[in-house]
């Protein structure tokens, strides 16, 4: 599966959201998750779980930069009953790198996802994920992002490179 996303630091979170409200048609969904990264030699990995108790198992590689970057993931759903022994396992042959603990709130413009993240210890975020389909390009998706980053007034100074597990281990 492929995306193309940024993140940037909210400089204003009331205007964006009144920036979102204008673009976006349905209320958000408000999702708690709390993610474990894992030291793995490539990429990312990391066991996302949600206040219900399930999770997904999530493995991404993107580059460390600033704009609309390509993400391409593979994410695998565990049921509550097998998320306790996937962490065990994971840490037994990784190591934990590092744990994020988030309140998402998920908005829907078109093929985007756009999150607005209150991580613990770090502060407020946006997440633009596009989605792409199997017949759209990389530059399909960064001109989506760019036209959304418009919308929503993200200056390219707020950009952020990394993931929240990297700036927390700062």
């Amino acid at each position: 599966m492929r995306n193309v996303e940024i993140k940037a630091k909210i400089a204003n979170l009331k205007n964006l959201l009144a920036n979102i409200s204008k673009i976006c048609d349905k209320e958000p969904e408000n999702i708690s998750q709390h993610d474990v990264f894992y030291e793995v030699p490539a990429g990312r990995l990391k066991l996302r779980r949600f206040k219900e108790g399930d999770a997904e198992l999530i493995f991404y590689d993107r580059p460390d930069c600033k704009g609309p970057k390509l993400s391409d993931f593979e994410k695998c759903y565990l049921p509550f009953e097998q998320v306790d022994g996937m962490n065990k396992v994971l840490t037994k042959a990784f190591g934990v790198r590092t744990e994020v603990v988030k309140n998402r709130q998920l908005f829907m413009v078109g093929q985007t996802r756009v999150h607005v993240d209150k991580v613990e210890n770090l502060g407020d975020f946006v997440e633009l994920e596009v989605v792409l389909n199997n017949e759209q390009s990389i530059e399909d998706g960064q001109e989506i992002a760019n036209d959304i980053m418009k919308k929503l007034g993200i200056e390219e100074e707020n950009l952020l490179a990394t993931a929240y597990a990297d700036l927390l281990k700062k």
